[in-house]
């Protein structure tokens, strides 16, 4: 893993951008964004496939007919606002509700927005951004700032805005979205495609029809878990149902770790409105005078050839932009499923010692570490929020444990719910106001063991008193390479003592802010730490929490028959290189169910590997065969990590998975297959056809991680054979998988023989 945070030098090529009079160009390697100038607004005019003559485009947009015959045609702005009107004097329905709305102090709803102009903004990373600058006519002071960037090295755009005003008293806002697209006649028809689950059953893949005249929305309201009942991300197919290689799809992911909302809108004259943003759940946000706004990021993307490109372009993006850290992850061992919060410091040097035979690089102590006194943390009920070493469990301390881990050639990771603390912890018994609560002091709604709740981050001085428990546990235990950032939480109590009554709409917005600025300082103070965002399972399985965290936990749900569900559905919009995967005992402690130690691997080895059981519970055999696992990751890491992903065979669709990475150079690839209860002499799987390799190379052929040395592999005769990459791709690779829960690992590497 390296240390350094993002280097300037991953973007070489600056993304063009042109500004022409009333059109502005945006340009990826693969795509255009355009907007024209419309009156005293800019408008989308198009998005999708480069053209040499992007002005054209804004001549047709103003053109185009809606069939509304009672509003006329749309303007398609691209910050459209409650109250706005068109050139033509005239309001439509969207300019109506639009992307904002907010009530000044002199009681006025409407927004009419004015270009006050365009500007190229210096970027970093091989990206190119500008901005326009938006002031609403009767109130010159109010503006939005809305910023569009695009990248050199990645098909992927992003925008967000920025509001501010400077009038004599606050501004209501009661809605305030990041994003929202509105284009007349795409299509006839639109399929929407999202996540949705629950604890353990994360990241299901849903996908639907938005029918003529109707809306699909999605959203949390959960404040914490963002990522769980659905996720901020989004594919929408524009015309028939999008396959993995065909079809035109619109891909979209809202960066924001709070509570947010989503909707895709099937115009009944076919207009379709997209929009994306933070949710305010209780009354509008409250804007002072003189300060500005910044909203939450939205990327997105549009891919002409299904919905593979868009995948591949948000996970580099990611990888090359967004996460913190790049390079190879480390493979850990997690003590949570091997102990629990039942351990002493021998329970942990015993995992530590296994870890190191596996092969491991990093472990990682769990829940249950910290707590004093009559709040030491034996169990869910007490402790949390108070961040001192349990001395009853660790009497040598933390900078003790850290240098045990160290003299195995170990690196050591810690837990921590920093947003949480229990009702019974020093914390919350010397500061009651610093809980999330009703000002009517109603009494308080508790979570996890009855007595959890959620801090009020949005007050400074807690971010302060937090920040200065964690950092002196990090200081103390030199070294400290991982923390696992977990919350377990939601926001049960609605209301802030720090916000006071005039600001309790603030509440949503700023908690999430102040999650981050309580992560931002952690980072800045401790940069080679590598987090992990953690949410009772998947619930942080998300770009918000991804600008500060390199990875995140996909579910408590271990159990590898349900994790190729959970997974496949998590890489729909997350890269490889963020989703931690770990090979835990049977049976499993979720669902029961068993499978043997190859399968298990092969499922965790299409993510970050990792473990989650005390491997002195493992049998001579089972030990030898995980070394072995061990050793094959660490040679197929980067390519699993870094590489491009293809998806081959869905799980929803047959009794079977089937996916591959590529690297980037098309020189190695590695395909995963699982068989999800095969039934025997049910018909043969389909070859592995693998589109991304170079066609011009020849690629050795061989399955990897065998169960047993010298067994029989599923590729039979093909085993060790040199095929092309044309003939893998049109043909595909045949292969044997048996009947129950099988699995195999192919690797390709190309042959330099030609």
């Amino acid at each position: 893993m390296q240390k350094s945070s993002k280097p300037a030098s991953r973007g070489k090529t600056k993304a063009p951008a042109a500004i022409r009079g009333s059109v502005l160009t945006l340009e990826t390697p693969a795509s255009q964004l355009v907007l024209a100038r419309c009156g005293d607004v800019w408008t989308f005019a198009h998005l999708g496939a480069k053209t040499a003559r992007p002005a054209d485009f804004a001549a047709l947009v103003k053109a185009r007919q809606c069939g509304d015959s009672a509003n006329g045609n749309p303007t398609l702005e691209t910050y459209p606002a409650f109250g706005s009107t068109r050139p033509s004097g005239r309001e439509s329905a969207a300019e109506r509700r639009g992307a904002l709305q907010v009530r000044h102090a002199d009681g006025d709803v409407n927004v009419d927005w004015k270009c006050l102009g365009v500007a190229e903004i210096p970027a970093d990373d091989g990206a190119t951004e500008v901005a326009i600058t938006l002031a609403d006519k009767a109130h010159p002071s109010f503006r939005a700032v809305q910023h569009f960037r695009a990248y050199a090295d990645c098909d992927v755009f992003e925008t967000w805005v920025e509001l501010s005003h400077a009038e004599s008293a606050p501004v209501a806002l009661s809605r305030m979205d990041s994003f929202y697209f509105d284009a007349s006649r795409l299509a006839e028809r639109f399929h929407f495609l999202s996540l949705a689950g629950n604890w353990a059953n994360e990241a299901n893949v849903s996908e639907t029809e938005v029918l003529r005249g109707q809306k699909v929305s999605i959203g949390a309201t959960s404040g914490v878990r963002d990522a769980w009942e659905n996720n901020p991300a989004f594919f929408l197919s524009i015309g028939d149902r999008a396959t993995e290689e065909s079809g035109r799809v619109f891909a979209g992911a809202l960066c924001w770790s709070g509570a947010w909302h989503a909707t895709a809108e099937h115009g009944y004259t076919h207009e379709l409105r997209l929009s994306a943003g933070a949710a305010n759940l209780c009354g509008p946000y409250v804007l002072d005078p003189g300060k500005t706004l910044p909203l939450p990021k939205f990327v997105f993307c549009l891919s002409e050839a299904g919905k593979g490109p868009a995948s591949r372009a948000l996970h580099r993006w990611a990888r090359l932009h967004r996460l913190p850290h790049p390079g190879n992850r480390d493979i850990l061992l997690n003590s949570w499923e091997g102990a629990y919060m039942d351990f002493t410091e021998k329970t942990l040097t015993d995992m530590m010692d296994g870890t190191k035979e596996l092969g491991g690089e990093l472990f990682v102590l769990d829940d249950g570490w910290f707590g004093r006194g009559k709040y030491a943390r034996d169990n869910d009920t007490v402790g949390l929020g108070d961040w001192f070493v349990h001395e009853g469990k660790l009497p040598r301390g933390m900078a003790w444990l850290a240098e045990e881990a160290r003299k195995r050639g170990l690196k050591f990771g810690l837990w921590f719910e920093p947003e949480m603390a229990n009702t019974e912890s020093e914390l919350v018994s010397a500061h009651p106001d610093w809980c999330l609560q009703s000002l009517a002091g109603r009494p308080l709604r508790l979570g996890r063991g009855g007595t959890q709740i959620v801090l009020d981050l949005c007050n400074p001085a807690v971010q302060d008193a937090v920040f200065d428990m964690v950092d002196r546990v990090i200081r103390d235990t030199k070294g400290l390479a991982y923390i696992k950032w977990d919350a377990n939480c939601d926001v049960n109590n609605v209301g802030s003592v720090y916000l006071g009554p005039e600001k309790q709409g603030n509440l949503w917005f700023d908690y999430t802010r102040g999650v981050y600025a309580l992560f931002a300082r952690l980072r800045a103070a401790h940069p080679e730490i590598v987090f992990q965002a953690c949410s009772s399972g998947g619930a942080h399985a998300e770009y918000g929490f991804l600008e500060h965290a390199d990875e995140f936990w996909g579910s408590d749900d271990t159990c590898a028959q349900q994790r190729v569900f959970i997974q496949w559905g998590e890489n729909q919009f997350y890269p490889a290189c963020a989703t931690a995967a770990h090979v835990t005992a049977v049976p499993n402690h979720q669902t029961g169910r068993t499978a043997s130690l190859k399968f298990r691997f092969d499922v965790a080895m299409s993510g970050r590997l990792g473990f989650e059981l005390h491997p002195k519970n493992m049998t001579p055999e089972d030990v030898a065969f995980a070394k072995r696992g061990v050793e094959t990751y660490k040679r197929i890491r980067p390519v699993v990590q870094g590489g491009d992903l293809y998806r081959l065979a869905s799980p929803y669709e047959g009794d079977h998975a089937a996916l591959a990475y590529v690297s980037p150079d098309r020189k190695r690839a590695v395909a995963f297959v699982y068989g999800l209860g095969r039934r025997c002499n049910d018909g043969s799987v389909s070859p592995l056809r693998i589109p991304g390799l170079d066609p011009a190379r020849r690629y050795r052929v061989e399955e990897i991680n065998l169960e047993k040395e010298g067994e029989a592999p599923a590729l039979g005769a093909l085993q060790g054979a040199r095929l092309g990459g044309d003939a893998i791709a049109a043909s595909g690779i045949p292969f044997a998988l048996g009947a129950g829960d099988r699995s195999a690992v192919i690797e390709l590497v190309a042959d330099n023989r030609g």
